[in-house]
């Protein structure tokens, strides 16, 4: 792997009277020097830069506020380090952000399991730099208030528009001030139609949809890209929640890259989707216990309960 290069922050600039101290891990010199470069375009300052060989060193150095990872592939070293960096970064409350591909995202995703990571996949640097905004506003502690599941859901959509724009930029806005987007997702749960937290799930529970409805629905909402520009209907969460639905009446498992194909958009915008429903209580984790390197994604029963009775009222529809 890489040799460190090290520099490590004075202790009385961290925290919230000072610059938020940020950590760079990556065993590529070019890639430590592009997200260093992306952090500064958020208006951070990276005080420490290292290969991943260093998250496994016995002299174990403190970690920064905030911690960015590229991770393009793994190996048995590469995996026993974002294990020992998830526990770390868990106990620190740091913010961790991986970048890292697709055909690796299975490892990564199984590794993190404690720390509130944001994983990116092929990340453009808009990506990166919106990420390090979401992490900067909780390192800061800068809630003012909870959101309610719509201002949320608004957020993530007002993001997704940002990034599109961003895309279309030869280059992103000039580094520093204070144009950093900070918001963040508290938790709460998630309404039934008579608008309480429970809604409706204390009624009698129907049975979920027959797998066959809810694949006819699944393919004739994929038809549409054959017509039409993709992006008119992108829709994550309910083309998810409809997967995991099929998927648990057939006892399936579903991995978190089968479910980022199924939600039809990027996986990065997918994996943000997937954080924001298991914080709503729609989703959970589900660890292998035959293989701690591998976990699904499942409908929680409150989610189940509603989709039942959602199907049980529109019928034998599909739309």
């Amino acid at each position: 792997m890489a040799q460190a290069d090290f520099a490590y922050p004075d202790s009385s600039r961290a925290g919230l009277g000072g610059l938020t101290t940020l950590s760079v891990f990556a065993d590529d010199e070019l890639a430590r020097a592009r997200l260093a470069d992306d952090a500064a375009s958020a208006g951070l300052e990276t005080r420490q830069m290292a290969g991943l060989e260093c998250l496994l060193a016995g002299d174990v150095r403190p970690l920064g506020e905030i911690i960015l990872i590229d991770c393009p592939a793994v190996n048995g070293d590469t995996l026993a380090a974002l294990l020992r960096l998830d526990k770390r970064a868990a106990r620190a409350d740091s913010q961790v952000i991986v970048s890292t591909r697709f055909d690796a995202l299975e490892d990564v995703f199984a590794c993190l399991t404690q720390a509130d990571a944001q994983i990116l996949v092929d990340p453009t640097r808009g990506e990166r730099v919106l990420a390090l905004g979401r992490a900067l506003a909780k390192t800061r502690s800068m809630r003012v208030r909870e959101f309610s599941d719509d201002e949320r859901v608004t957020l993530i959509r007002l993001t997704e528009q940002v990034e599109e724009i961003a895309k279309r930029l030869d280059t992103f806005p000039e580094r520093g001030g204070d144009g950093v987007f900070r918001f963040e997702s508290p938790k709460s749960g998630f309404k039934g139609k008579d608008g309480t937290q429970e809604g409706r799930l204390r009624a009698a529970k129907p049975p979920l949809p027959d797998p066959r409805l809810v694949r006819a629905i699944i393919s004739r909402r994929q038809k549409r890209r054959d017509y039409f520009d993709g992006a008119l209907f992108a829709d994550p969460a309910w083309d998810m929640l409809l997967d995991l639905t099929a998927a648990r009446v057939e006892h399936r498992r579903v991995s978190v890259t089968s479910l980022c194909i199924a939600s039809g958009v990027p996986a990065t915008t997918a994996l943000r989707w997937i954080a924001q429903m298991v914080e709503s209580g729609l989703f959970e984790r589900v660890e292998d216990d035959a293989d701690k390197r591998r976990a699904f994604i499942g409908l929680t029963d409150r989610a189940a309960d509603a989709m039942a009775r959602y199907f049980a009222e529109i019928g034998g529809e599909v739309g």
